[in-house]
């Protein structure tokens, strides 16, 4: 299989990590591509008419995309338990959760860097950043027994939807009044499998 990749991306991130603690790095191919929502590469609309990224090619059938789709059928393939049925739902939701955190950054993020600076909308930024805010706050309140115990996929993508935030927009310090969040953020990046993938 192949894995159409960048590594600067969340989404993309969440799914590197699940192929090493799932052990498949022999199995997925990391294809790296230079894309841009203005300038999709032709490798990522070849397997995603949408070309966003990640989209995984299989030997057999068509190419995934999403990054949910690919991590259920991955973990589905190695059999990997990321997502019990014990607590499927929390886990499904948390990871939609990590996931809608990293729609909101990557969002801030290419209003800065694709747009001309007269035409960015600081308000769409902080209302982004808002929205961000809230569900740091409702992990925070609601979610933390949640990333604790075996490892699952709403653990990992909240993980890496934080690490995007510092790795894009350190400056917004989401770290401060959120000492339980923060530290388990601290104790989840110390995995190999989020050394491995931190972008550059």
């Amino acid at each position: 299989m192949q894995l159409i990749m960048s590594p600067a991306s969340p989404f993309v991130r969440k799914i590197r990590v699940l192929v090493r603690e799932a052990k498949l790095t022999d199995v997925v191919e990391e294809v790296n591509i230079a894309t841009t929502p203005l300038a999709s590469a032709s490798e990522a609309v070849a397997a995603n008419p949408l070309g966003r990224i990640p989209a995984l090619i299989r030997d057999e059938g068509p190419a995934l995309y999403d990054s949910r789709v690919i991590s259920r059928y991955l973990d589905d393939y190695a059999s990997s338990g990321l997502y019990p049925s014990s607590r499927l739902w929390e886990i499904l939701t948390l990871e939609a959760t990590g996931d809608g955190m990293m729609d909101s950054t990557v969002s801030m993020t290419y209003e800065r860097r694709l747009r001309p600076e007269e035409q960015q909308s600081e308000d769409w930024i902080n209302a982004q950043w808002g929205k961000v805010e809230r569900t740091l706050d409702a992990i925070g309140s609601r979610w933390m027994s949640h990333l604790e115990g075996p490892l699952n996929m709403g653990q990992i993508s909240v993980a890496c939807a934080l690490s995007y935030i510092d790795f894009r927009h350190d400056m917004r310090n989401w770290r401060e009044g959120r000492k339980a969040l923060a530290d388990w953020h601290e104790g989840f990046s110390d995995r190999q499998s989020m050394i491995d993938t931190t972008p550059s």
